[in-house]
């Protein structure tokens, strides 16, 4: 098992979360995740930028900090399942806020079509993204002006 690098420094949550959840793979595992269990294959087909190895590391280190389960069953050939925790499951909404700020980023700052869904995520829908000078509710670029508004 990995050391744990949660000796924070700044006591933010944050920082918590991330050492968790932070990385290239991780969110984008757990999002797969989120719409049910998933065999090693199957998650690699979903994740093909990353290696065997490397998400072997990731789902050892997400099952070492309680957010996924690795099931193991008695077959010739071996069949591997791995499930989101019912803790790992209080990640839904951080998962889906990512995925809506990625398709507004996608939008507004390169100015690319809105995509299709990229997959499941048992949670909220994901707002409608609006083109480039509009203004989404909830996703003002000035945290302070939704105060404002008010």
């Amino acid at each position: 098992m990995r050391p744990k690098r949660l000796d924070s420094r700044s006591d933010c949550g944050v920082e918590t979360t991330l050492s968790v959840v932070g990385g290239l793979w991780k969110p984008l595992i757990l999002y797969h995740l989120m719409g049910g269990k998933k065999r090693f294959m199957e998650l690699s087909r979903l994740v093909p930028q990353a290696t065997q190895r490397m998400l072997t590391l990731q789902l050892r280190e997400l099952e070492a900090d309680g957010v996924v389960t690795r099931r193991v069953f008695a077959e010739v050939p071996p069949r591997v399942e791995y499930a989101v925790t019912d803790f790992g499951r209080t990640l839904v909404p951080v998962l889906a806020a990512l995925r809506e700020w990625g398709e507004r980023y996608r939008v507004e700052r390169q100015g690319l079509a809105p995509r299709e869904e990229c997959g499941t995520v048992e949670g909220p829908p994901p707002a409608k993204v609006q083109r480039r000078g509009a203004s989404a509710p909830g996703l003002s670029p000035d945290p302070d002006s939704d105060r404002a508004a008010g």
